[in-house]
């Protein structure tokens, strides 16, 4: 029959279906939602190792002779005094992200990965070490799971970090597009700035059109 529409699927218009700025805002939505978990699992990774170095891991008991013998208190940061550093390093690693971007965020996030692995393998020690006395398993466990927790966002940084945004990157595109206001709240072209300075060292008013 003449005069009838085609018998193929509808193609919608607009920026659905030409991956405009619908697609590209759940990209950036995406890409922010991966830059909160990364950073996430970096800080509670190595705040978490942080804070269990300096728990007891193992009580040394002296002996003093005819004294009673004496107990000492050995944390993991005792046993092992690099762990702390690392696990510190780690945790202003993880807060570094956010303001990194593009291959410089990359490798920041495979540094804080393999600093994560060393503070795993300080863990590891600790539950393997054979202390002689009292030991208290616990803690070099749960400094082994933080290391490995923040070597995970590290290592989630370095695969994807670099298409993710920057901290602030929203404020400062929307400053650049609207620009100064006028008085009365109309905005006024970066270009004109000079102009409107001008038009004042004159006695006139630039807001006055």
């Amino acid at each position: 029959m003449s005069g009838t529409a085609s018998d193929g699927p509808a193609v919608p218009d607009g920026p659905a279906a030409s991956g405009g700025p619908a697609a590209s805002g759940g990209s950036a939505a995406s890409g922010r939602r991966e830059l909160t978990y990364a950073v996430l699992l970096c800080l509670a990774g190595a705040g978490l190792a942080t804070w269990t170095a300096t728990r007891t891991w193992s009580v040394e008991v002296l002996a003093r002779g005819a004294l009673p013998p004496a107990r000492q208190d050995r944390s993991g940061a005792d046993l092992l005094p690099w762990l702390s550093a690392l696990a510190l390093v780690a945790l202003a690693g993880g807060g570094a992200v956010l303001a990194t971007r593009g291959r410089l965020r990359r490798l920041l996030g495979g540094f804080v990965a393999l600093l994560g692995l060393a503070v795993a393998a300080g863990g590891g020690y600790g539950l393997a070490a054979d202390p002689g006395a009292e030991a208290h398993r616990q803690w070099p466990a749960l400094c082994l799971l933080g290391g490995l927790v923040a070597a995970g966002g590290g290592l989630l940084t370095a695969l994807r970090g670099a298409g993710w945004p920057t901290m602030g990157a929203r404020y400062e595109r929307t400053a650049r597009a609207t620009g100064p206001d006028r008085p009365d709240g109309r905005p006024i072209a970066e270009g004109g700035n000079r102009a409107a300075w001008d038009a004042l060292d004159r006695g006139e008013d630039p807001t006055v059109s």
